[in-house]
């Protein structure tokens, strides 16, 4: 056996009720002894695992307070108990035979798989008092090939993991605790809607501001742009100025130099243009 074993990885099968059908038939034309006969034949059927429709059956609900309420009894403890509520009070229920009593423990390992996706093997040693390991792991793989429920054995951790359980009969009243169950959901449902929604206009918001304060940064920084580039601008003028305009220390600009005639560049001494006589 190795340390994990994965079971029961195909599809559910089919409601279990249908195979209870041949037994509510029997049940509605049968009396006394044959009546008593067609329980027992439904509570050790290896494929009836419900047994709500032939609770509620007028014949079968006549023996509620009759000699044999013990069969009535019987049948619903397979319906809505437990092994351990069985083994608590043996002599309110008729005896059980082997597969009866296995069959109730398949029952009871269900009712743990609907709590609870893991359940521990100490918890199952306890609910099905057993002592014996391998004994409860035969129960174990015996209740998922009877496709009541699928899942992992982990035996180094000594824990069952639960992947499906097929539901049991719900009892007389329990719908109430249902609706109750179900109206609690909703209104958690609507609550964590009402979270969500106030989250998307908070974000909202947040990003209308962004997109505000963004279009703000960009015109900022397009006027300023065009500060720049007019005060460059108008440098560039003023430097033009400077350059090409008249001098502001008296000196004569360039157009005046050049209309300034020029000066001989070697003039006659005044000694060589005089004429001496005798």
């Amino acid at each position: 056996m190795t340390q994990d074993m994965l079971l029961g990885n195909e599809e559910p099968s089919k409601s279990k009720e249908t195979f209870l059908e041949k037994f509510c038939v029997l049940a509605k034309s049968s009396t006394g002894a044959a009546l008593l006969d067609v329980i027992r034949q439904a509570l050790e059927a290896p494929n009836v695992f419900v047994f709500g429709e032939l609770l509620a059956e007028p014949s079968v609900l006549q023996l509620k307070d009759g000699p044999d309420s013990k069969y009535f009894e019987t049948l619903n403890l397979f319906a809505y108990g437990t092994y351990k509520e069985y083994r608590a009070q043996p002599g309110k229920f008729i005896e059980l035979t082997p597969a009866m009593q296995k069959k109730l423990q398949h029952l009871t390992i269900v009712s743990l798989a609907i709590k609870a996706k893991s359940i521990p093997y100490a918890l199952l040693l306890s609910e099905l008092e057993i002592d014996n390991v391998r004994h409860l792991e035969d129960i174990i793989i015996e209740a998922i090939y009877a496709d009541i429920i699928h899942g992992k054995l982990f035996q180094n951790t000594r824990i069952l993991e639960v992947d499906y359980a097929q539901g049991r009969d719900i009892p007389p009243g329990y719908t109430g605790h249902i609706v109750e169950t179900l109206q609690a959901w909703v209104n958690s449902c609507d609550s964590v809607s009402n979270c969500i929604e106030m989250q998307i206009k908070y974000a909202n918001a947040e990003k209308s501001k962004r997109l505000l304060n963004k279009e703000s940064v960009e015109k900022n920084l397009i006027d300023l742009k065009k500060r720049l580039k007019s005060q460059t601008s108008d440098s560039d003028e003023s430097m033009q100025i400077d350059t090409h305009g008249p001098g502001t220390s008296g000196g004569l600009g360039q157009s005046e130099l050049r209309k300034k005639p020029s000066k001989l560049r070697n003039p006659p001494s005044a000694a060589g243009n005089h004429k001496f006589s005798k």
